[in-house]
């Protein structure tokens, strides 16, 4: 089975019989998916020694060192204590050390030449990456001096007397604290005398310091440290005196302690919500793999935020787009380790959990806002061989009665794989075809990788000799385009950090829109990806490919199927500028879009850094469709609307392996609440559409895209939300209820907004799920029960056909009658669905505009409408009134919660004769035809 696997991504990938690491780490990959020891995998990989390495040669030493001690198992030799240096120094609890060794293994000679204690765990604590070699208190960091106060905040002089391990220290570092907001501080630590690379990144100025603040700074002189508290609480938050500073050209490290285990965020990886805080190594350097655990994945998100008592919480920014590690330790504590740049922090006090997201978004930007078909249903695969092919899944999708607003092709549209071509095999009436799907009220995307063709069959290619002409590709060493390969070959990689790239990439999508008038753009493969190392001619032996601290990438080298790290860009090295090339594309496809079609972009990106959702949205790459993957989809949903990115989802019931009838039916109830929803699978796997399951199946899926056409309004406000305000759209159920602590490690459920609670299935074979209910009243719309939860786990029935999703009492949540097509369904009747607590209130709101036009919030042309329920009345305001909804009605209100039946339901004054009221439900239906750009009054008595 490993082997097929294998194969398939051989023959997927054009991987060439040289490229022999890759093969390598590909297979070690594949052999950890089918469950080969984390041991093995340790002992395969190439280049610098991992964690599990670590544990394999501590281990081993250990039983060597047992052997030879008189037969006295258990208990480690004199020569292994720590008393046997320093004996003060050294009694560190292993929960409590940082890593003198991060670069290399060492000896005990070695170790204590460095002026660090030596002492091994003992076997019988197999802790996979507790140190052996670690820093004493005493051991020498820089110095403060000449601190003084500016307007702002603070500024001041570090100095070392004498050089660390690593090469190339920096002696002498500028510190900045700046207060910027009651909540917000940022601290740098850079060098004063040379300029060195910086991120590119528009973050707010600040002139004044904050008037009053959340937190307070103190400092340690001697060593250097500083020291961030809380000032309601006294808690501190950050304490960088826990460990040396270290800053030198390739190699920075500064670690603190942490006053909570509960952390979330520090993507992008296959992982829970909370992370795990026992030596956990997290690695950034953006990777085309499939999602495994312990790798590094496809973007870079160097932010977390961490829960604390009381429902409290901070996050933790640190602005560096170089290759990092992150180690957290269960003190518990946490080491920021990065191969350049500078070190930029901004720390949010929050100080609830909903802050910090708002507050890290007020930094890297607000998220884009997204036109309204592209909440709709989203069809690809990797497989459809032609616009016949194209237009009959359409067809089915269509005749099975499924919902589908947007169709999509791979790479099986385009000549010989090239960008901004179509094959005229089977892609010959493409224009046409996307015309046609416009004609039926859909939208069309296809792939665009940034890996360009250097050789053409034909001898031209325009993009190529168009960007050859205008300097717009990556160099190498020796100022010429680096070549590497993917999908159609030899390729060149535009270098988007450069003005003219951008400007090309726009001449080179207006071509082509002008011959297929496509929506979007689904950016791939750009962390980028290489099925080469570094290049077709590899790269030079400097140190820019062999810095002194390699993160634990996976291949162990930084040139591991992506291009060489000293190839260079038009702001500065591959080296520096590698976590930001999906962002870049992102940002030159948004803008492209733009110019192009004069309407609100559409691009999905793989590859990502911070600010990615201010253009574009994601999908969490190469899925492989069973149980497991299904429910680590959740976490990454969470987390991307931490990081901005809220338009966010997985390929329904997967993209690698063949799904089963019951994974799909529950992928696609999941993926029905996805923010971003698409199902798209490989070419070689079983298909996967949604009419071709059996008549059964099929009606679950039915209904759960049903579900979610209906909830389109509600979720259009969501994203509003976000685009205005730094809202996230999927939530935890933490970020509504930080002050019980029940929530904080719930990530198989999940919200839309504070209104609505997701509880799927995750598991084969359940009929039932229980799911943790904080306390208050839940309404099921779909089945009309009512759950009053004291904050408790409850059991629900959950056949193949069901969904269960809740609503909070409290909400009001706008929905409409759903169609085939948003553009359909837009014009339908609007519902509302009132949600009365005990007290019998309930608020909510809706954002309309015309679901496409550019900046429609910041030129003010849309509708808000506020509406709140109350002492038996439901009234609605209208905030902002324009054009779009003219003519849309409010035809149904469904008000849950009323204890007994009403003798009068009013409308305007006017009685509604045909309301109705269950009374096993206690749930009111008054049918109504209402403007709902005009004020309305209905009452029930």
């Amino acid at each position: 089975m490993a082997a097929m696997l294998l194969t398939k991504k051989l023959e997927q990938k054009g991987l060439s019989v040289t490229a022999l690491i890759s093969v390598i780490i590909t297979l070690i990959v594949v052999l950890y998916v089918f469950g080969v020891s984390e041991a093995l995998m340790a002992a395969m990989s190439p280049g610098a020694p991992s964690e599990a390495e670590n544990a394999c040669w501590g281990r081993s030493k250990c039983r060597e060192a047992e052997k030879k001690h008189d037969g006295k198992h258990g208990e480690l030799p004199e020569s292994f204590s720590s008393s046997s240096f320093h004996p003060t120094e050294c009694d560190i609890h292993p929960d409590n050390r940082f890593d003198c060794a991060p670069e290399k293994l060492v000896s005990q000679e070695e170790c204590q030449a460095r002026g660090c204690c030596y002492s091994p765990v003992s076997c019988k604590r197999p802790t996979v990456a507790q140190p052996w070699c670690f820093f004493p208190p005493s051991y020498p960091s820089y110095k403060m001096v000449n601190l003084t106060t500016t307007e702002t905040g603070y500024t001041a002089r570090l100095t070392r007397d004498r050089p660390t391990f690593m090469p190339d220290d920096i002696m002498n570092l500028q510190l900045d604290v700046v207060f910027e907001t009651e909540s917000r501080v940022h601290f740098m630590l850079k060098d004063p005398a040379n300029k060195r690379y910086e991120v590119p990144l528009e973050t707010p100025q600040t002139t004044n310091k904050a008037s009053s603040m959340l937190y307070s700074v103190q400092f340690s002189d001697d060593p250097f440290g500083l020291v961030i508290l809380r000032n309601s609480s006294k808690r501190v938050l950050l304490n960088t005196t826990v460990a040396p500073l270290f800053f030198a050209d390739q190699f920075l490290q500064i670690s603190t302690s942490v006053p909570s285990p509960f952390i979330s965020g520090l993507g992008e990886h296959l992982t829970s919500l909370i992370l795990d805080v026992n030596w956990t190594k997290v690695t950034l350097w953006n990777r085309d793999i499939l999602p495994v655990p312990s790798a590094n994945l496809y973007g870079s998100h160097p932010f977390y935020l961490a829960l604390e008592e009381g429902g409290l919480a901070h996050g933790v920014f640190l602005l560096n787009s170089n290759a990092m590690d992150v180690i957290l330790q269960p003190s518990p504590a946490l080491t920021w380790r990065t191969t350049g740049g500078i070190l930029d922090f901004f720390v949010f006090l929050g100080p609830d959990p909903k802050s910090v997201v708002r507050q890290y978004m007020d930094v890297i930007g607000y998220p884009f806002m997204p036109p309204y078909w592209a909440l709709g249903f989203h069809l690809c695969r990797w497989g459809y061989t032609s616009t016949a092919v194209t237009r009959e899944v359409v067809k089915n999708m269509t005749a099975a009665h499924f919902p589908l607003d947007v169709q999509w092709n791979d790479l099986d549209y385009a000549d010989a794989k090239r960008d901004f071509t179509f094959n005229q095999d089977g892609f010959s009436d493409m224009p046409q075809m996307v015309n046609d799907f416009h004609r039926q009220g859909r939208r069309y995307v296809m792939i665009v990788d940034p890996g360009i063709s250097s050789s053409s069959p034909s001898g031209s290619y325009k993009p190529y000799d168009e960007g050859l002409k205008r300097g717009v590709f990556i160099l190498n060493a020796t100022g010429q385009p680096l070549i590497g390969k993917v999908w159609p070959g030899p390729t060149a990689f535009p270098d988007f950090t450069n003005p003219e790239t951008q400007r090309w990439w726009q001449d080179m999508v207006k071509d082509f829109h002008d011959q297929v008038p496509f929506d979007g753009m689904w950016i791939d493969m750009n962390e980028p990806s290489n099925f080469v190392e570094g290049s077709l001619e590899d790269c030079p032996p400097n140190k820019l490919e062999n810095p002194p601290y390699v993160p634990g990438v996976l291949g162990g080298s930084l040139k591991s199927r992506t291009l060489c790290a000293s190839s260079k860009q038009y702001l500065s090295s591959h080296y520096n500028l590698h976590n930001l090339y999906g962002l870049t594309e992102a940002i030159a496809s948004h803008d492209a879009l733009v110019k192009v079609r004069g309407k609100r972009p559409f691009v999905i990106s793989r590859s990502t850094f911070a600010s990615h959702g201010r253009y574009a949205g994601h999908w969490t790459g190469d899925v492989l469709s069973n149980w497991e993957h299904l429910y680590y989809t959740i976490p990454a949903v969470l987390l991307f609307n931490f990081y901005g990115v809220p338009l966010v989802g997985a390929d329904v019931c997967g993209f690698v392996g063949n799904t089963s009838e019951e994974l799909c039916v529950r992928w696609t109830q999941l993926g029905a609440f996805y923010p971003f929803m698409r199902n798209h699978n490989d070419h070689k796997n079983m298909p996967q559409e949604p009419y071709v399951f059996s008549p059964k199946a099929q009606q679950a899926m039915r209904s759960a895209l049903f579900l979610r056409y209906l909830l389109l309004p509600y979720l259009y406000t969501l994203f509003h939300k976000a685009h205005s305000a730094g809202e996230t759209v999927a939530r935890p159920l933490y970020l509504e209820f930080p002050e019980d602590p029940n929530t904080w490690k719930v990530d198989r459920q999940f919200m839309w907004g504070s209104g609505l609670l997701i509880t799927p299935v995750l598991e084969a074979g359940k009929t039932e799920v229980s799911g943790y209910f904080p306390p208050g009243t839940w309404y099921n719309p779909l089945t009309g029960s009512t759950i009053h939860s004291k904050g408790q786990w409850i059991l629900l029935p959950a056949s193949l056909d069901t969904i269960n999703a809740h609503v909070r009492a409290g909400c009001i949540l706008p929905l409409q009658e759903p169609a085939f097509t948003t553009t359909e369904s837009r014009k339908n009747g609007m519902i509302l669905v009132v949600a009365l607590t005990e007290d019998g209130v309930a608020r909510g709101d809706l954002f309309w505009d015309d679901g496409e036009g550019l900046l429609t919030f910041e030129k003010g042309d849309y509708t808000q409408i506020a509406f709140l329920a109350g002492n038996g009345v439901l009234v609605n305001e209208i905030v902002r009134l324009n054009s779009q909804v003219d003519g849309l009605q409010l035809t149904d209100v469904m008000v849950f919660g009323i204890l007994s039946p009403p003798h009068e339901v009013l409308a305007n004054g006017v009685p509604v004769s045909d309301f109705s009221y269950r009374t096993d439900t206690k749930i009111l239906n008054i049918p109504v035809a209402l403007l709902m750009g005009e004020p309305f009054v209905i009452s029930w008595s």
